[in-house]
């Protein structure tokens, strides 16, 4: 997680918030709210008997409105204090934060401080624990299937070689990489079920006529194992990628104008450190048995155990030049 936390950090206030050369009062925040974005992702995740039953809401049985509300404030005061420290140029930059203040100079009732704080935690929670289970989830399968880590090394090998790391731009080279993480989108969307949409007039889906004012949630993960989209839908396998046209059948991001607007960066950043984790590492199994591909609970799909491998240093003159 530590890593798209950073990138999603970078994007909204020019902080690095993980790493060796960061302030220890910047880890102490990170950690902070890392913690913060586990617990709404669980909370987010659990059922609530408010939602069937509404006058239950008045009792709070599960304390589910008083964990929220303390979360709430925890959050508000990490983001504040962000926008604070950009407001004081304590961090002047080409950041999120910068830009939309300096839209609040000229327009302040729509640019305000909530306004700004929503924004930034939307990428932060959209960007970070995704993109940190999606790249979990693809090494996952990869310690199940050796084969598909070696074919992936020698694409490495072949179009980047052995003198240098993989950088952004090589990834257009590194088809096969990508169809891994595709694959793997496949499998284990991050949001198996899309955010509700409302139809804004009668209208009909497929066989199904909707009134006006109907809200719609759409199953990304049952559209995946649909036997009849995906031929053998349960097994790993990148290839079925190859072809490019498969990939406008993913459901990961959402279709059309409502898709997710991260789905690029998401891809890239999840496709590089992949390559990167590849190119540097040889990886295998702590024992002979596979990897237990369990799912956890939550809103997003987790998994159920925290994945744990073995992993060497590869011999390349790249990563002598590292140390």
């Amino acid at each position: 997680m530590e890593t798209s936390f950073n990138t999603m950090m970078r994007i909204v206030s020019g902080k690095r918030l993980f790493g060796d050369d960061c302030d220890v009062n910047d880890v102490e925040k990170a950690k902070e709210f890392k913690g913060i974005i586990k617990e709404l992702v669980i909370l987010a995740g659990v059922n609530n008997r408010g939602d069937f039953l509404p006058f239950v809401r008045w009792f709070d049985f599960d304390n589910l409105e008083k964990k929220l509300k303390g979360i709430g404030k925890r959050t508000d005061a990490f983001l504040q204090e962000l926008i604070e420290e950009h407001r004081a140029g304590k961090n002047n930059g080409n950041t999120m934060i910068d830009h939309l203040l300096a839209q609040q100079q000229s327009q302040p009732e729509q640019y305000t401080d909530q306004i700004i704080k929503g924004l930034s935690l939307s990428l932060l929670l959209a960007g970070t624990d995704t993109s940190a289970l999606t790249l979990e989830w693809t090494m996952a399968n990869l310690l199940n299937h050796p084969e598909v880590i070696k074919k992936a090394k020698n694409e490495i090998d072949t179009y980047v070689g052995p003198n240098r790391l993989v950088e952004e731009s090589d990834m257009s080279k590194l088809s096969y990489i990508q169809c891994i993480v595709y694959e793997t989108l496949r499998l284990h969307p991050a949001a198996p079920i899309w955010s509700p949409h409302l139809s804004s007039e009668d209208c009909t889906v497929g066989k199904y006529n909707l009134p006006k004012d109907t809200i719609v949630l759409v199953n990304a993960w049952a559209a995946h194992m649909d036997p009849k989209m995906w031929s053998d839908p349960t097994h790993f396998k990148p290839e079925r990628f190859e072809n490019e046209s498969e990939v406008n059948r993913l459901l990961s991001f959402g279709l059309g104008r409502r898709a997710c607007p991260g789905s690029n960066l998401a891809q890239r950043t999840v496709g590089l450190s992949v390559a990167l984790l590849l190119q540097c590492f040889e990886w295998k199994r702590i024992g002979k048995e596979e990897i237990d591909m369990s799912e956890g609970t939550g809103i997003t799909i987790s998994r159920k155990n925290p994945l744990e491998a073995m992993c060497q240093l590869r011999q390349s003159s790249a990563i002598k030049d590292m140390y």
